[in-house]
């Protein structure tokens, strides 16, 4: 049996241009839309950004409660916690001021990677002591991207997945993001949401200062630089 196949109509010239003129429309008018897109957003994050304010100078330590001399100095407007010969007990850099419910920023390096340091949050003074009381952002050896209790429970509250550190750079500059709201508290690291903890005891303390670590041990080098805080209503 022989197949019969059926013509398709021709489109007319004029319908054809017309589709082609719509066509080309389209795409000249959404160049412009996602140039304006695209500035909407760049404003969005400048004004988020303005919200921020230096938690640090950028040129000395004056923000801060030194607690041993030599241990902690500024370079190139990088805060440096050293002990090239060894700690006995942990050092904190502490902030004068004393802080609730806040967004805070900043960048870390731990020097090749090695060591132990941290970022206190809503902390206090252990009395005769070096050390302080409180949250910690960890870092270093197994803790990375951990929440620790420092001095209180004396435990990893809450930590990451392997793949969560998956762009973590131990020897490099890397970014935490510490978000603390009424009993709510996150972490990201590069990023990355590593901790997402809501504290069960409502007896803990919900201020106190942030304070900069350096463990106690072998010689170690920390460096940390834009330091910005959002205190929150």
């Amino acid at each position: 049996m022989t197949s019969m196949r059926l013509a398709t109509p021709a489109m007319p010239a004029a319908a054809l241009n017309r589709g082609n003129r719509s066509l080309g429309f389209l795409r000249a008018h959404s160049r412009p839309v996602r140039r304006i897109a695209a500035l909407l957003l760049l404003c969005a994050l400048a004004c988020a950004e303005e919200r921020f304010q230096p938690l640090f100078n950028g040129r000395n330590l004056d923000d801060f409660v030194v607690d041993t001399l030599g241990v902690w100095r500024v370079e190139n407007g990088i805060i440096i916690g050293s002990t090239p010969n060894g700690l006995r007990y942990n050092d904190f850099l502490r902030t004068k001021k004393h802080y609730s419910d806040f967004v805070l920023k900043l960048r870390f390096r731990l020097k090749a990677g090695v060591g132990n340091s941290g970022i206190q949050f809503r902390s206090k003074p252990v009395e005769n002591s070096h050390e302080v009381s409180g949250y910690q952002a960890d870092i270093g050896q197994q803790y990375w991207g951990a929440l620790y209790d420092e001095s209180r429970r004396k435990k990893v509250l809450a930590g990451p997945t392997a793949a969560q550190l998956a762009h973590l750079d131990k020897e490099g500059w890397n970014e935490y993001v510490i978000t603390a709201r009424g009993r709510h508290i996150t972490l990201e690291l590069n990023g990355v949401r590593t901790v997402d903890y809501r504290e069960p005891d409502p007896n803990i303390e919900p201020a106190g200062f942030i304070a900069l670590q350096v463990h106690g041990g072998p010689p170690t080098q920390v460096e940390f630089k834009d330091l910005r805080i959002q205190v929150l209503q």
